[in-house]
């Protein structure tokens, strides 16, 4: 697992094993490309963040800075390697925290980009997808989901394989259906 563009391109990440499924280098970059044009100076947020692949992408393509939320102990030992070997300490934090009660405690505007990644098909997608319609703490929720589970919103998504990267914008989504 590697970095796929920015100015990190290209560096390897110690990845947890296991039962972990981190997020396809295909999927990451189609994902990282889709906000790019928001990515610069911003304040992002990865959820459910495993390695830290994907909130890391976003520092090597011009995040600002990025904080980690992840809460299983292989994972976490991943995600603080790979934020020390990329030397981003100072731009990084990591949260050893449930995501749900975390975002449930965020105020609004929090964060100008929140990207969650959780285990597919689990109802803790929707619920930060509904957390974030009541109290829409980034300005922009980005998820990645299995493309046969259903949002409650509509937003701009793509489709790679059997994965489906989800943007949805503050004050612009509507009811599926």
């Amino acid at each position: 697992m590697r970095i796929v563009q920015g100015r990190f391109a290209n560096r390897r990440l110690t990845s947890p094993g296991g039962r972990v499924r981190p997020t396809a280098e295909t999927v990451r970059d189609r994902w990282i490309s889709l906000l790019e044009p928001h990515l610069e100076g911003a304040r992002v947020l990865d959820l459910f963040a495993g390695t830290g692949a994907v909130g890391l992408e976003a520092l090597s393509r011009g995040a600002r800075y990025v904080d980690f939320v992840e809460n299983g102990a292989e994972s976490l030992h991943a995600l603080k390697a790979n934020v020390a070997a990329l030397r981003v300490k100072d731009r990084a934090r990591i949260f050893k925290r449930d995501a749900i009660p975390f975002v449930e405690a965020l105020p609004e505007g929090a964060y100008d980009i929140a990207l969650a990644d959780p285990p597919y098909l689990s109802a803790k997608l929707l619920r930060i997808v509904e957390q974030w319609r009541a109290v829409p703490f980034a300005r922009i929720l980005s998820v990645e989901h299995a493309v046969t589970q259903e949002l409650p919103v509509r937003g701009r998504f793509v489709d790679v394989e059997d994965t489906r990267i989800t943007v949805l914008l503050a004050g612009r989504h509507s009811n599926g259906g």
